[in-house]
C-alpha cells in the first residue's frame, strides 16, 4: 500500500476521504465519522500508504493514530496551501483530492508539521487553561470598573490578586447587588489561577527539570519556561538555534523582487502563546527592573537609535534573541551567563 495516496479533508463529525493509486487516478472518494473507530476500520485496508490532512482541531489524535497504524501522515500548514483556500469551487470533496495530490506529487509543497506528543499536548493544556482564566478575569474586572465609572465614581488601584476584596468594600450602593456575583466569579477564578500556578511549578521539578536552565534568565518565569519546552518539545528539531525565532513567528517577512526590498513586519507564524510570553519576557527585560545584561544592552542600543517603532522594534528583536538563547542553553545544558562574549573565550582557549 505503499504506492497509495489518501487525502482527508477533516471535519467536526465527518471526514472526506480521496484515495489515489499509483498513477493518480481516485479509487475510492468516501465520507466516513470522525470518530476513533471509524478510522481504525476505514485504514485498515490502508496501512503503510500515505495520507495527507490539514492541521486543525482533530489534527493531533488523527495523526497519531494513523501513525500508530503504520500510515505515513503528512499534516499540512493550512496557511501555505493557498491552493485549496482560495479554490473558487471549493468543497469538501475536492480539498481531499487536492491534498492527495499535492501530497503525492510534491509532499513539500503541504509544508508538513509535527504535532507534539500526547503528554506533551496534555500539560500544555495547563497553561492554556490558565491563559484563559486569566483573560477573563481581566474581562471581568473591566466590566466592574468601567460599570462603576458611569455612575461617577472611581474604584481604588490595587493588584489583580486582591481586587474581589477592594473592589466589594468601595461598590456604590446601587450597582452591589448585580456586581457582588461578578466579584465573585472573580475570586473563584482568581483562586483557581493559583491553583494552576502550583500544578506548573510541579509539573515543571518533576517532568521538566530542564526549565531551571531557562529561569535563570531574569525575566523568564515558570510560564515562559514551560511553555517554551512543551511548544519546541525536541531541541534537536533544529539545526541551529537561530531558527528558533523563524519558527516562532519573530523574524520579519520579506516581498523582494529585483531592486526593490520591503522592510515588513514580523510573520506571527507558530505558536501565538509563547510568542506573546517571550514578548513580555523582553519589556521586562528592557524595563527599569530588567538586570544589566548582554540582552537588555543589545535591546537598549537598538531603542535608543530613535524613530516611530524604535522601541516596538526592540522589544521585538530582544524577543527573538532571548528564543534563540533559550534554546541554546536547553540544547547544551549550558548555565546561563549574563555577559557571555564566545569570541573572547574562543582566544583564550587559543592562547
Amino acid at each position: 500500500m505503499k504506492s497509495i495516496t489518501i487525502g482527508m479533508d477533516l471535519g467536526d463529525k465527518k471526514n472526506v476521504v480521496c484515495v489515489l493509486d499509483k498513477t493518480g487516478c481516485s479509487m475510492n472518494n468516501d465520507t466516513i465519522d470522525n470518530t476513533a473507530e471509524s478510522l481504525r476500520i476505514f485504514f485498515s485496508k490502508y496501512k503503510g500508504s500515505t495520507v495527507a490532512l490539514e492541521a486543525g482541531t482533530h489534527s493531533p489524535w488523527i495523526s497519531r493514530q494513523l501513525s500508530a497504524m503504520g500510515c505515513k501522515v503528512l499534516v499540512g500548514n493550512p496557511r501555505k496551501l493557498r491552493a485549496i483556500w482560495e479554490s473558487n469551487h471549493k468543497s469538501d470533496g475536492r480539498d481531499a483530492e487536492m491534498l492527495a495530490r499535492i501530497a503525492r506529487f510534491d509532499p513539500g509543497l503541504l509544508y508538513p508539521i509535527n504535532h507534539r506528543g500526547e503528554q506533551f499536548q496534555i500539560d500544555l493544556e495547563l497553561l492554556q487553561a490558565r491563559d484563559i482564566l486569566v483573560k477573563n478575569r481581566s474581562s471581568l474586572i473591566n466590566h466592574v470598573r468601567g460599570s462603576v465609572k458611569a455612575l461617577g465614581t472611581r474604584l481604588p488601584s490595587c493588584s489583580t490578586e486582591s481586587f474581589h476584596r477592594q473592589a466589594g468594600e468601595h461598590l456604590p450602593a446601587e450597582l452591589h447587588d448585580t456586581l457582588k456575583p461578578v466579584l465573585g466569579i472573580i475570586e473563584q477564578i482568581t483562586s483557581q489561577i493559583k491553583e494552576f500556578d502550583r500544578q506548573i511549578e510541579q509539573t515543571s521539578k518533576e517532568r521538566y527539570p530542564e526549565t531551571e536552565l531557562l529561569r535563570a534568565i531574569k525575566g523568564v518565569g515558570p510560564l515562559t519556561s514551560l511553555a517554551f519546552i512543551l511548544t519546541l518539545e525536541d531541541p534537536g528539531r533544529f539545526d541551529k538555534s537561530r531558527q528558533v525565532g523563524s519558527f516562532l513567528g519573530l523574524t520579519p517577512r520579506r516581498d523582494q523582487s529585483g531592486e526593490i526590498d520591503k522592510q515588513l513586519r514580523i510573520t506571527k507564524a507558530g505558536n501565538p502563546y509563547l510568542r506573546r510570553l517571550l514578548v513580555s519576557s523582553a519589556q521586562y527585560i528592557l524595563g527599569p527592573f530588567g538586570e544589566d545584561c548582554n540582552l537588555r544592552r543589545f535591546g537598549l542600543r537598538l531603542a535608543a537609535r530613535g524613530g516611530k517603532n524604535a522601541k516596538r522594534r526592540a522589544v521585538v528583536a530582544v524577543a527573538r534573541k532571548l528564543s534563540v538563547l533559550l534554546h541554546r542553553l536547553w540544547q547544551n545544558g549550558e548555565v546561563y551567563d549574563p555577559f557571555y562574549k564566545p569570541q573572547q573565550r574562543t582566544m583564550a582557549k587559543a592562547a
